[in-house]
């Protein structure tokens, strides 16, 4: 008896090396790097223009459809096309002036968010309040007592910017902020990610919050003066969807979805004469794989599940994208995502590896580890829980509402120095670590595409933490 069952498990283990293999092989046959190399280049190519909402997003939106088209996938229930269509709103600063004690503050040093189209604020007129200082500091307020009067707030140089300006960023109400030149530097970056377009998911409510750097240090009672006009217009934006449909009667309702987000930020500042900001590994890497991995599946025949692809626009502007699929669905039937954000480079863990976001939210890392044997690649936790990249990228919707939806990443996010640069460009990337980065991804995906796993469900991500 004995004998027998050692010769049993020796049958189930063979058996059990050889599906591997199978797997492996169809994983390379069906991941072509040409094919990662074109759809790369593509996107991530000068003509984009950085695929911003108002640059080249719909010319990378078109591309992407035709590669849906190609492939043979179908458009998801409820749409004619593979584009996934909602209004956001585009707002624009046309003009701002602002004044301390008089003196004319640069316009640089003046960031404007408003919904309203006129804006007219003087200090000591219609109810708006001096500009007063805390003697700690730290940070202090003036209440306005006008129906249009803003509150004013002073940022001394004590004050821990980072933490008092994120509130004032989404401020329910007409504000002022006035920042102590001590927190110049960061100030400046601020400014430089807030002076190009700003986008609402809903029409924006009538207030306004301005932030001004002051030229030095403000005196209690200080006076000011700001002016400004602001255009507000509907935008019409969209994400790429389709849909491999399951070949399982019994599972086809079931729902593994493979995401990234292929819009990004557009133009910067000019550097060495090169403007434009091409998103080469943020995320037209991770966009790459998506096309990639619906060519392969469609080619490997084994999906019981149905698949849904998705290229998500608005994610580098709050995640609009995201927000607008998810409504979509039934999270109860999306059994699984793989939101991949970011592979083009090699990770902290070398080459053949990439880590998984959450990855002790839900056993989804296991089950993709486990399909991995007889593999060299490994997936590992990830190794930057400060950044809160789970929270960060488009897994984040779903994730709330408890699919277990991870971000697959090999970025070294602390110290790249690419990262939203005009110097993302496809010669930084290593497109054959992408390119084994993907075909990982495929066979480990191979469990959940089939039927026979599913990963627990997410119960602790409603908020951020």
């Amino acid at each position: 008896m004995k004998h027998l069952l050692l010769g049993l498990a020796l049958v189930g283990s063979v058996q059990a090396a050889v599906a591997q293999q199978k797997a492996a092989k169809a994983v390379k046959t069906n991941i072509s790097a040409t094919t990662v190399e074109r759809v790369e280049r593509t996107l991530a190519d000068d003509k984009m223009r950085g695929r911003a909402l108002n640059t080249g997003a719909n010319d990378a939106a078109q591309f992407l459809a035709g590669e849906f088209k190609r492939i043979g996938l179908k458009p998801l229930d409820g749409l004619t096309s593979f584009e996934q269509k909602f209004q956001v709103f585009e707002i624009n600063t046309a003009s701002v002036q602002a004044s301390l004690n008089g003196t004319a503050v640069p316009r640089e040093n003046v960031v404007l968010m408003s919904g309203q189209e006129q804006v007219n604020w003087t200090s000591g007129q219609n109810g708006a309040p001096q500009a007063m200082v805390s003697a700690e500091s730290q940070v202090n307020w003036a209440e306005g007592t006008g129906d249009n009067a803003p509150k004013v707030c002073v940022i001394g140089p004590q004050a821990d910017f980072r933490k008092e300006v994120g509130p004032l960023l989404r401020a329910k109400g007409n504000t002022l902020v006035i920042i102590d030149p001590a927190h110049a530097a960061i100030f400046k970056r601020l400014a430089g990610q807030m002076q190009h377009s700003t986008f609402r998911s809903e029409k924006p409510q009538p207030y306004t919050a301005a932030f001004i750097l002051a030229p030095g240090a403000v005196a209690n009672g200080a006076s000011y003066q700001l002016t400004g006009a602001t255009s507000i217009k509907p935008l019409e934006i969209r994400n790429v969807v389709g849909v491999l449909p399951g070949r399982d009667k019994s599972k086809a309702a079931e729902q593994v979805v493979f995401s990234a987000h292929y819009d990004h930020i557009g133009y910067l500042p000019a550097v060495a004469g090169d403007s434009i900001a091409n998103g080469a590994d943020d995320d037209a890497s991770g966009t790459t794989a998506v096309v990639v991995l619906a060519e392969h599946f469609k080619k490997a025949k084994n999906n019981a599940r149905s698949l849904v692809f998705v290229a998500f626009t608005a994610e580098e502007i709050g995640g609009f994208g995201s927000q607008h699929f998810s409504k979509q669905l039934d999270p109860a039937k999306v059994v699984a995502m793989f939101n991949i954000e970011m592979i083009g480079k090699v990770s902290k863990f070398g080459p053949g590896t990439a880590f998984i976001t959450g990855f002790d939210k839900s056993d989804f890392g296991q089950i993709l580890q486990r399909n991995l044997q007889g593999s060299t690649f490994k997936f590992e936790p990830d190794p930057y829980p400060e950044q809160q990249l789970f929270y960060r990228s488009d897994n984040a919707t779903l994730a709330r509402l408890g699919v277990p939806a991870h971000s697959i990443s090999t970025d070294q996010i602390p110290t790249d120095k690419l990262y939203h640069s005009v110097d993302d460009e496809v010669e930084s990337l290593d497109l054959k670590n992408m390119t084994e980065v993907i075909k990982a991804i495929a066979q480990s995906a191979t469990s959940i595409v089939s039927g026979q796993d599913t990963p627990t469900r997410i119960a602790d991500a409603g908020t951020r933490k």
